[in-house]
């Protein structure tokens, strides 16, 4: 490309076909950034628009076939849709949301857009069956495929290296993301850009698979229920979509982000972001999360602390409260980015530290006092109240206390046949219902259960040797979980 506003760092060439200069259009395949706002993706993608001189089409499709499918993240999926047609509608790029109604049917659908596209420019997701899908793909299309990192304030392959902990990360980050903090993607990509009018698909694509009507974008659910997925996992009780997204963030940072350092643990408080789904999802950026809370700090990078000691606390030079947050928006959540995007094995268990598979290994046949089925731990079925409360959340609402997620997965390990079988199960759990799951900090938070980002901790115990350990009782004892266990007690269906 002779000018592209996106830096060389973030685009990844997924193969060496041809640019084809005589097709009908640029082909942008929106996979994980489904959003219109804050993405470099589309902004590659207009890039090429306007060098080659050809339309934009943008395609956004979700297939029912994948692992967990269900109603609860599929909404939430179409709800982002729902929010990309309005945007697009007053843009200039044809925007085609696909929804597969049944398994296979979308068969044919890709390969017939891409014999008729330029190039093909597509997100770069670390997770699930993403990468997979795209470097695939990239084999069998004719034209080149480029994949954008869109996903955070440092470069995915910025760096070659992985880190073992949080604060060797957030050193690391400290002496280089400097360099990329005004490397930022545009508000609006579209703007003072001149594309060429755009075109459809063909008639006989449309045909043959017709774009998602307004009534599944609009959420009639008897449309979502003729969808062959998962119905016994219902819609979350929050919607998704960028509208959605940026009101929760704007919300938060009015009246929850100066209490965000010294209530974010409280279970009866309500003092998280709760973005991470949105972030998820692709529906909100982390360039924009970042934009909202510097702007509420009036900060700017001359506030930044001069040497890189890895602290949580005082190299960004803002309250106490927005560097906390931030040590959670960038440091934890790009450090599971980091780990996925350099290991293919980010979600097996001989991914984890040396020595937390040998003290997991050793302690593996402990005698446990409570040994739990997937469907009882699915069910909220054990002993424990606040475990069982903690469970119904997640069943009944798509996400889980921050804390109280660490509590929950310690159960597992401990109330499991192996820790394999722990892993098996919290996986199984999170990614089914946890509007969040799939993703590469979801992943981070499961693995931290056993080991990853972790050290040894003393003394050593049965089961769990010297991984850390966490109690309901001294939980109970830290916190007021009265109302959280009233609020997700015995009497709160889950559904």
């Amino acid at each position: 490309m002779k000018s592209s506003s996106v830096s060389d760092g973030r685009v990844r060439a997924m193969n060496d076909k041809p640019i084809r200069r005589d097709g009908e259009f640029v082909l942008y395949w929106m996979i994980a950034a489904r959003r219109t706002r804050w993405n470099f993706s589309l902004q590659r993608a207009i890039d090429w628009s306007v060098e080659l001189g050809k339309p934009l089409l943008v395609f956004e499709a979700l297939r029912c076939g994948y692992q967990w499918a269900s109603d609860r993240l599929h909404r939430f999926v179409i709800d982002g849709m729902r929010d990309n047609a309005m945007a697009l509608a007053e843009l200039p790029a044809y925007y085609y949301p696909y929804v597969e109604p049944q398994a296979d049917q979308a068969k044919g659908l890709f390969a017939a857009l891409a014999s008729s596209a330029c190039m093909i420019v597509t997100d770069d997701f670390p997770t699930f069956f993403l990468p997979r899908m795209v470097t695939a793909v990239s084999k069998r299309v004719a034209v080149r495929l480029e994949a954008v990192d869109t996903n955070g304030l440092y470069p995915m392959f910025a760096t070659d290296q992985v880190f073992p902990t949080a604060y060797a990360f957030r050193r690391h980050l400290q002496k280089n993301l400097p360099d990329h903090l005004l490397d930022r993607p545009q508000k609006n990509p579209f703007a003072r850009r001149k594309l060429p009018p755009a075109v459809s698909p063909s008639a006989e694509i449309l045909r043959r698979w017709p774009a998602a009507d307004t009534a599944l974008l609009n959420g009639r659910h008897v449309t979502l229920s003729q969808i062959y997925i998962d119905h016994s996992v219902p819609v979350a009780p929050i919607s998704g979509g960028s509208e959605t997204a940026r009101t929760a963030l704007k919300d938060f940072v009015t009246h929850k982000l100066a209490r965000y350092n010294e209530d974010r643990n409280l279970p009866s408080e309500e003092a998280t972001s709760g973005l991470s789904p949105y972030l998820h999802f692709g529906h909100i950026s982390a360039h924009e999360v970042f934009e909202e809370i510097v702007t509420a700090e009036n900060w700017s990078p001359a506030r930044l602390a001069p040497k890189a000691t890895g602290s949580r606390e005082g190299w960004w030079g803002c309250s106490d409260a927005a560097e906390a947050l931030l040590d959670q928006v960038v440091t934890w959540r790009e450090l599971g980015y980091n780990f996925a995007a350099h290991r293919q094995d980010y979600d097996q268990f001989q991914s984890l530290p040396e020595w937390a598979q040998k003290t997991l290994a050793k302690h593996a046949t402990d005698r446990r006092e409570h040994v739990y089925t997937l469907e009882e731990f699915e069910q909220a079925k054990t002993h424990d109240p606040l475990w069982n409360a903690a469970q119904r959340q997640i069943v009944r609402e798509g996400r889980m206390h921050n804390y109280l997620r660490m509590l929950w997965g310690k159960k597992i390990l401990e109330w499991t046949a192996s820790p394999r079988e722990a892993l098996q199960v919290m996986i199984e759990l999170n990614n089914k219902y946890g509007l969040d799951g799939r993703n590469p900090n979801s992943y981070s938070g499961i693995f931290w259960i056993l080991g990853r980002y972790d050290r040894p901790w003393g003394p050593e115990r049965q089961i769990f040797g010297t991984v850390r350990y966490m109690s309901s009782d001294n939980t109970a004892r830290k916190f007021n979980v009265k109302p959280y266990l009233t609020k997700y007690g015995p009497q709160a269906t889950l559904f």
